[in-house]
């Protein structure tokens, strides 16, 4: 059994997968921790996610919430929300298609309950024969060309900042979570940089991996956004 932690899940117009997603993480925590809580943050969706995440969550005896941005805030300040309402000493936030099997948890969860680090966070980069369906080519690399410049940029020393399966001991990121004010996809940058700078233990660990359809993330769009996100956070003393 793990011990009781947060899972978070920031989800925009995911009408299509929502469901099926929580009764996975309701089911993966009634088995493996069952003290645990789930808080699903719906950032200004325009569908019926927040409908139905509220029915799901209305049918079980774990401890859940519903958190609601309005308007639409970005995927950051979605994370953020979660994790700073967040009861159990450790959370997790996963992207709502759970890319990152929850099987892959105790990766995460027994190096930060061991004391051993204060984040840890999944990789695809440090052992690719995880990754069971792979991205489209184009994006794969794009995501390479990401990480490299992100380590060039930011003196980060690792490969996949950008996995949506990252695990923080919550005493000492709090702090961390409420500086941070990246609203979109480099979020996840700033938070470890941030961490980094304030000297906290990070590990980043390879995990099992699938490509799932439906993302949010414009290839193009979003990648130059990023891009912009990362060059000012490197600018920052």
């Amino acid at each position: 059994m793990l011990p009781p932690f947060t899972v978070v899940i920031p989800c925009f117009n995911e009408q299509a997968r929502i469901g099926e997603t929580l009764r996975v993480t309701l089911e993966y925590l009634t088995a493996n921790a069952p003290e645990s809580e789930l808080i699903v943050v719906n950032d200004g969706s325009t569908d019926e996610t927040g409908a139905i995440a509220r029915k799901i969550l209305g049918e079980t005896n774990l401890q859940t919430r519903l958190l609601e941005n309005f308007p639409n805030r970005g995927k950051g300040s979605a994370v953020r929300s979660g994790l700073l309402a967040a009861r159990e000493p450790i959370g997790l936030f996963s992207d709502a298609d759970l890319s990152t099997p929850l099987e892959e948890t105790p990766k995460l969860m027994e190096p930060i309950a061991k004391g051993e680090v204060d984040i840890a966070f999944g990789s695809r980069a440090l052992d690719r024969s995880l990754i069971g369906i792979h991205q489209p080519w184009q994006r794969e690399q794009g995501g390479r060309v990401f990480n490299l410049l992100v380590r060039v940029a930011t003196g980060l020393p690792f490969w996949d900042t950008q996995c949506g399966f990252k695990a923080f001991r919550l005493d000492v990121c709090r702090p961390i979570l409420e500086a941070a004010r990246v609203k979109g996809f480099a979020f996840d940058v700033e938070l470890l940089l941030l961490a980094k700078r304030g000297g906290l233990r990070i590990r980043e660990i390879p995990v099992r991996w699938n490509h799932a359809q439906g993302s949010k993330v414009s290839f193009f769009r979003d990648s130059v956004r990023m891009l912009r996100e990362v060059i000012a956070l490197s600018a920052q003393a």
